[in-house]
C-alpha cells in the first residue's frame, strides 16, 4: 500500500525477484512513479478498506507493507491484513518513533523512518557503541551492529559473548556475511552483528568497546 518513491521501488524489486505484486493507491496518478514494463497489479483504493484489499489478492497474499505518508493510514491497513485476513508477514512505516515502539510492543513490525535514517548515517560516520538492526515484536530483543575495541581483535568470538552476555549472530567480513563457529576468531575490520536484551544494551556497549579484561 502506497506507491509513493519507497512504494515503487519495493514493488519494482519485488517484482524482478520473481515475486507477483499488486499495489495500491488511493491516487491512480501515483503508479506513475513504477517503471515502465511493470506487470503487477495496480488498484486504486484506500488501502484499509477490505474490498480494496480483496482486488488486491490479499487473500493469497504472502507479505504486505503499508508505506504510504500517513501513519494511520499504514498502522490501520497493517491491522486489518494481519487481523482480518490473517497475513503474517506484514510491516508499516511510521514516520513517529514513540508511536513505532507501541506498535512494535503490539506485534506489528514498523519501520521509524527518521529513526531509521539517523542511525544508519551515524553508524557509518561515528563509532556510536551500538546501532539496532531489529528489534523483535515484543521490543525486548535487539540486534545490533556493535563497535569493538581493537584489543579484542585476535580472540575468539566465544570470548566477545562470555563477556558482555550478548550472542554474535554473525560477523561482515570484507562483504561477506560469516556465521560464527566455536573456533571463529575475531579478525581486523570484522564488524560484529550481536543479539541481547535491550535492557542489556548499555552493558554490552561498555564491555566491547573497551580493552577485555586479562586475568591470571
Amino acid at each position: 500500500m502506497g506507491c509513493g518513491r519507497v512504494g515503487a521501488t519495493l514493488a519494482v524489486t519485488l517484482e524482478e525477484s520473481g515475486h507477483s505484486v499488486a499495489v495500491i493507491d488511493q491516487n491512480p496518478d501515483a503508479f506513475r512513479r513504477l517503471e515502465q514494463g511493470f506487470g503487477g497489479n495496480k488498484v486504486t483504493g484506500l488501502g484499509f478498506d477490505r474490498d480494496t484489499l480483496r482486488t488486491a489478492g490479499i487473500e493469497d497474499a504472502f507479505g504486505f507493507a503499508a508505506v504510504s505518508d500517513g501513519d494511520n493510514s499504514n498502522i490501520l491497513a497493517a491491522r486489518v491484513v494481519r487481523e482480518t485476513f490473517g497475513v503474517d508477514n506484514v510491516v508499516a512505516r511510521i514516520y513517529d518513533p514513540h508511536r513505532a515502539e507501541i506498535y512494535q510492543r503490539l506485534g506489528i513490525p514498523t519501520v521509524a523512518t527518521v529513526r531509521w535514517t539517523a542511525h544508519q548515517v551515524l553508524s557509518r560516520i561515528l563509532p556510536i557503541g551500538t546501532s539496532d538492526e531489529y528489534r523483535d515484536a515484543s521490543g525486548q530483543l535487539s540486534l545490533a551492529q556493535v563497535d569493538v575495541h581493537d584489543a579484542w581483535v585476535g580472540r575468539p568470538v566465544r570470548a566477545l559473548e562470555e563477556a558482555s552476555g550478548a550472542r554474535v549472530a554473525y560477523l561482515t567480513r570484507y562483504g561477506d556475511g560469516v556465521l560464527p563457529t566455536a573456533t571463529t576468531v575475531l579478525q581486523e575490520n570484522d564488524v560484529v552483528h550481536a543479539l541481547f536484551r535491550v535492557d542489556d544494551a548499555a552493558f554490552v556497549e561498555r564491555v566491547l568497546t573497551s580493552a577485555p579484561v586479562v586475568t591470571e
